[in-house]
């Protein structure tokens, strides 16, 4: 199995890129329902890079390429945890 392939056991991002036309909107829509099927416990953050590796390089200019970096940004993000139980208090 190639990599990026069993991160995408739909073939949901494969497919994207076959779309002739397929724009941004379309991509996110795809992406959403990638993202959605993930298996529990899977790295999204591995996943989406085997997936870079995988299609990018032959795809740098495609609106999928530019939908699959924004999730690997976004996945990198820290995100405040605790709400206001982590907040002092007086």
């Amino acid at each position: 199995m190639a990599r990026g392939e069993r991160h995408d056991a739909k073939g949901l991002i494969r497919e994207a890129y076959r779309i002739e036309g397929i724009g941004p909107g379309e991509c996110r829509s795809v992406f959403l329902d990638w993202a959605l099927s993930v298996p529990e416990g899977e790295e999204v953050r591995m996943a989406l890079e085997a997936l870079i590796a995988r299609h990018a390089p032959a795809n740098p200019d495609h609106p999928m390429t530019a939908v699959l970096r924004e999730g690997l940004e976004s996945a990198a993000r820290p995100r405040r945890r605790g709400g206001w139980r982590s907040r002092p208090r007086d």
